[in-house]
C-alpha cells in the first residue's frame, strides 16, 4: 500500500471532481453557449451528448488499458487528454469545434476515470482505510455535481462561459507534475488488448445512448432511434460473445460470477438513472416556474448537496456497525420517498416544505448510497481484474445516467396536462418524470434487497473485507 496516502488521495479527488463538475458546469451555461456559437435548439444537445457518448463507449477500454499498461501511466495519459480538450473547448470558434473537442474530453475521461477507482482500491488496504477514502470518493462526486451547476451560473453570468473550461487547464498541469512523483504504478502485464471487445462495446455503449438521447427529440417510432438501439442490443450480443471467446476480454465476465457485484451493477445503472434525472428537472423547476437565475437555482440545490457529504462522511462508521448492504438499502429507502415527495411538485409549491425537505432525504440518500455501491461493485475483484471492475462501475454509473434521462424525458414529453398556463404545465410534466424516478429508485432499492441483503452478513462487516479474504 502506497507510503503518501493523503497526497494519492489528494490528487485522486482532485481528478475526479474535474471530471463531475464538467458534466454539470455545462449545463447553467448552455443559454450562452448557443448565443456565442450560433447552435440551433437541437444542436445544442450535442455540446452535452458527445461528452457522454465518447466518455461511456471507451470506459471498457480505458479499464482494460489501465490493467494491461499499468494505471498510474494511463492515468496521466487520461489526465493530459482531458486537459487539452479543456483548453480546446475554451478557446473554441464554431460548433463543429466546440462538439469536436467535447467528445475528445469525454476520450480523457474515458481513460482517466477508471484509473481514479482503481488506484484508490490498490492505494489503500482493505478495511477502514478503504473505506474512508472510497467515502470521499463518492462524496466528490455528489457534491461536485450541484457545486458545477453553481459554477456553471456563476461563470456564465458574470464572466464567460469558457471559463469554466479553461480553469482545468492550470489544475490538470498541476496534477500531471505531481502524479507520476506521488501515484503508486501498478505492475504492467503482458498481453494484448481485446481489440473485438473494445471495438463493439464501443460501439454498443455509444449506439444505445444515442438512441436513448434521440427519442427525447424525436420520440421512440423514429427510425433512427430504433435502428441505434437495435444496434446498441446486437452488439451487446457480439460482445458477450467475443469476451466468451477472448484470453485477455477488455470485460472478464468472471466479475458477473459473483451476486453482490452484479446486484451492485444493477443497482447503480437503475440509481443513477433516476439521480441526474434529478438534477436535469428540478434545475428546470426552479427556473422555468420559480423564476431562479442560474446562481440562485445552483445555491437551491444545497440542501442536497450539504446532507450528502455529511451521510458520505458516516458510512464507514454505519457500515462497521450495521453492514454495508443495510446502509445501501436505508439509503435507497430515504430517496425513494425524497423523490416520491417531490413528485408533487406544482406551480404553487412552495421551496422550503415542497423542494427543500425532499432534497434533504434524497440528499442523505444519495450520501448513503454510492460509497456502498462503489465498494460491492469492486468486492472480491482480483487485483489483475481492478481496472475492469472500475470500469464496468463507471459504465453502469454513465450509462444509467444517460438512459434513465432518455427514458424520464420521453415520459416527460408524454405526460399531458389540461392547465390554461404554460408554467402549471411544466411543473405537472417534471413532478411526472421525477414520480418516474421514485419509481427507478424502488427497482434499485428491490435488486439490492434481492441480490446483496441476503449475502452473509460476514461478507459485509467492512467495506471490502470480503476482498481481502477472497484474494
Amino acid at each position: 500500500m502506497t507510503r503518501r496516502p493523503h497526497a494519492v488521495l489528494a490528487i485522486i479527488l482532485v481528478s475526479y471532481l474535474m471530471i463531475v463538475l464538467d458534466i454539470s458546469i455545462v449545463i447553467t451555461g448552455l443559454p450562452e453557449i448557443r448565443r456565442d456559437l450560433g447552435f440551433s435548439a437541437a444542436g445544442l444537445s450535442w455540446v452535452q451528448n458527445a461528452y457522454l457518448l465518447a466518455f461511456g463507449g471507451l470506459l471498457l477500454l480505458g479499464a482494460r488499458a489501465g490493467d494491461l499498461l499499468g494505471r498510474r501511466r494511463m492515468f496521466v495519459v487520461g489526465l493530459v487528454l482531458f486537459t487539452v480538450a479543456s483548453l480546446l473547448v475554451g478557446v473554441a470558434q464554431s460548433e463543429a469545434w466546440l462538439i469536436a473537442a467535447r467528445a475528445l474530453q469525454g476520450a480523457g475521461a474515458a481513460i482517466l476515470t477508471p484509473s481514479t477507482l482503481a488506484l484508490l482500491q490498490t492505494s489503500f488496504a482493505p478495511g477502514p482505510e478503504r473505506t474512508r477514502a472510497i467515502s470521499y470518493y463518492a462524496a466528490v462526486a455528489g457534491v461536485g455535481a450541484t457545486l458545477g451547476l453553481v459554477l456553471g451560473g456563476m461563470f456564465a453570468g458574470w464572466l464567460s462561459w469558457r471559463v469554466g473550461f479553461i480553469v482545468n487547464v492550470p489544475i490538470g498541469i498541476a496534477l500531471t507534475v505531481a502524479a507520476p512523483r506521488v501515484l503508486p504504478e501498478t505492475e504492467r502485464r503482458t498481453g494484448r488488448l481485446d481489440i473485438p471487445g473494445a471495438l463493439s462495446s464501443a460501439v454498443a455503449m455509444v449506439a444505445l445512448v444515442f438512441g436513448f438521447v434521440h427519442s427525447a427529440e424525436a420520440g421512440w417510432s423514429d427510425p433512427l432511434t430504433i435502428a441505434a438501439l437495435a444496434v446498441g442490443v446486437v452488439l451487446l450480443a457480439v460482445f458477450v460473445a467475443a469476451e466468451r471467446r477472448a484470453a485477455q476480454p477488455v470485460m472478464p465476465l468472471r466479475l458477473f460470477a459473483s451476486r453482490e457485484r452484479t446486484g451492485a451493477y444493477a443497482a447503480r445503472l437503475l440509481f443513477l438513472g433516476a439521480m441526474a434525472p434529478f438534477w436535469f428537472f428540478t434545475t428546470q423547476f426552479l427556473q422555468e416556474v420559480g423564476g431562479y437565475s442560474p446562481v440562485e437555482a445552483g445555491i437551491a440545490f444545497l440542501p442536497t448537496t450539504l446532507v450528502n457529504f455529511a451521510s458520505a462522511m458516516a458510512v464507514p462508521k454505519l457500515t462497521r456497525r450495521y453492514g454495508n448492504a443495510r446502509v445501501l438499502a436505508a439509503g435507497l429507502a430515504l430517496g425513494v420517498v425524497g423523490m416520491a415527495w417531490l413528485g408533487r411538485l406544482s406551480a404553487d409549491t412552495a421551496y422550503l416544505t415542497g423542494v427543500a425537505l425532499p432534497m434533504v432525504l434524497i440528499g442523505i440518500g444519495q450520501g448513503g448510497v454510492l460509497g456502498p455501491l462503489t465498494s460491492a461493485g469492486l468486492s472480491g475483484v482480483d487485483p489483475a481484474d481492478a481496472g475492469a471492475a472500475s470500469g464496468v462501475t463507471n459504465v453502469a454509473h454513465q450509462l444509467g445516467g444517460s438512459l434513465g434521462l432518455g427514458v424520464l424525458v420521453a415520459v416527460f414529453a408524454a405526460a399531458d396536462s389540461t392547465a390554461p398556463d404554460a408554467a402549471t404545465v411544466l411543473a405537472h410534466r417534471i413532478a411526472t418524470a421525477l414520480t418516474g424516478g421514485a419509481v427507478l429508485l424502488t427497482l434499485a432499492l428491490l435488486v439490492v434487497l434481492a441480490r446483496l441483503v441476503r449475502v452473509p452478513r460476514a461478507r459485509h462487516g467492512r467495506l471490502g473485507l470480503a476482498a481481502s479474504r477472497l484474494r
